[in-house]
């Protein structure tokens, strides 16, 4: 028979709380401190342990080492509605799941019965970071480097909550598909996931495409026009390069965070929004906040549950995991078989990947296009062979298109500059809305 530890200061809740398991075919333990918890642990095992994270003597997260090293399988972690951001802690370090008062007996049940079955053997079901460890990919995540296995774990933790998360991350290193993982692991999956860069529209619109508007409220408006908030109403926000943002709109959006409403530009009347908002950035945001680019309360909204993505050049086998996979769509497409030989997977892995999984994704793609069936090093670009051209040029051809020769041009520079688009953008002489419109649509184009 599977066994529960329950640890709460209130004894009356403990009592209810301790006849709900046992209905559920548990034995239970109760204790009302940290110390009598201890006791009740030396003497038997828990399968799962629900503790209450304000306790007479200390904190519940105290107990977490002692229940790990007794294989506790499951710990629930009990906290009112006004320490949320607490529980969202106690994940991080290693709770499994958080339950608020009064509890949601729906919810808790259906953990006990996945507890009593996995102790019982009914089910041989595994945890999707299980699976993820088996099938090399979460959702649209690809990797079975132990840094991806550590960026998994936290996205399965935290997907159940309405935490707001906080993606930090170089440059191409999947901070975008971390996000849709994340959304698609949440109960919001049949909801809207919208994702706005807010680094590609410009700053007199970005309120109106936040927040919406109303008719008349400005020249060129109309017509009502609900903003993304409204529109992923149920769902989930994603908010790409977030210290991109207006400073002056960062207070705005601050607001509409902790108080889940919002009113529209030129409007009078308070519109509810029930949103999860994550966030991402590719710069440092501590440094973000002392350059004055990300407002400090912001910045600590935000990162309720940061998540780090690591840069391509940590990830060690990845690169041949995602090398492949990416020659694979393009075999798949052109019904061919090339592959990538011993000397080319060589280099690859002795590169630096300065524009991470974005640049490998490009490298792949180029070194398809100049090889036959056996693509070996000299299919790879030379700065990835590490022979960089004195002066960086492109070669057109006489009758080829604008497009493709403005394509050629930005995609190289972009190259040239490791990613930098602000850069880019500067250099070429266009805005960066302009770039961002562009690269949107040579990925269409790449994907019909």
């Amino acid at each position: 028979m599977p066994h529960a530890l329950a640890v709460d200061d209130d004894p009356n809740f403990l009592n209810g709380l301790a006849e709900l398991i046992e209905a559920q075919g548990f034995t239970t333990n109760t204790a009302t401190n940290l110390r009598d918890a201890r006791e009740r642990l030396l003497h038997t095992r828990p399968d799962i342990a629900l503790i209450d994270l304000r306790l007479p003597d200390g904190s519940g997260l105290e107990l977490l080492k002692e229940l790990e090293r007794s294989n506790t399988s499951e710990v629930i972690v009990i906290t009112g509605h006004a320490d949320v951001d607490s529980a969202v802690e106690a994940l991080r370090v290693g709770a499994t799941d958080y339950l608020t008062k009064p509890l949601d007996v729906a919810r808790l049940k259906e953990i006990l019965s996945t507890v009593s079955e996995n102790e019982l053997g009914f089910t041989d079901s595994r945890s999707p970071v299980e699976e993820a460890k088996e099938n090399g990919r979460l959702g649209l995540l690809l990797g079975a480097s132990e840094p991806m296995f550590e960026v998994y774990r936290q996205l399965v933790r935290v997907a159940p909550t309405d935490a707001t998360v906080l993606v930090v991350g170089e440059s191409g290193t999947g901070k975008d598909l971390a996000s849709q993982t994340l959304h698609m692991l949440s109960d919001r999956s049949e909801a809207p996931f919208l994702p706005l860069n807010c680094g590609a529209i410009t700053p007199t619109l970005i309120e109106s495409e936040l927040f919406g508007h109303e008719r008349g409220s400005f020249t060129g408006a109309d017509k009502r026009h609900k903003g993304y908030f409204e529109r992923a109403h149920g769902g989930t926000l994603f908010l790409d390069e977030i210290t991109e943002m207006p400073y002056e709109l960062q207070v705005k959006l601050l607001r509409v965070l902790e108080t889940r409403q919002l009113v529209r530009i030129g409007g009078d009347q308070t519109v509810e929004v029930d949103v999860r908002v994550i966030a991402a950035t590719n710069r440092d945001p501590e440094k973000a906040v002392a350059d004055g680019k990300l407002r400090e309360d912001l910045f600590y909204r935000l990162s309720v549950f940061p998540v780090h993505m690591p840069p391509l050049r940590e990830r060690g086998e990845d690169v041949d995991l995602l090398a492949d996979y990416f020659l694979s769509i393009h075999n798949e497409r052109n019904e061919t078989d090339k592959a990538f030989t011993d000397d080319a997977r060589e280099t690859l892995h002795a590169h630096r990947w300065p524009g991470n999984v974005r640049e490998l994704k490009n490298v792949a793609h180029q070194a398809y296009i100049m090889g036959d069936k056996k693509l070996d090093a000299d299919c790879l670009p030379r700065r990835v062979r590490g022979e960089a051209p004195a002066l960086p040029r492109i070669e057109i051809e006489v009758g080829g298109t604008i497009a493709d020769t403005e394509r050629r041009l930005i995609e190289a520079t972009l190259e040239q500059h490791d990613d930098d688009k602000k850069k880019v953008a500067k250099l070429l002489g266009i805005s960066l809305k302009t770039l961002y419109n562009r690269l949107k649509q040579y990925e269409e184009e790449d994907d019909a």
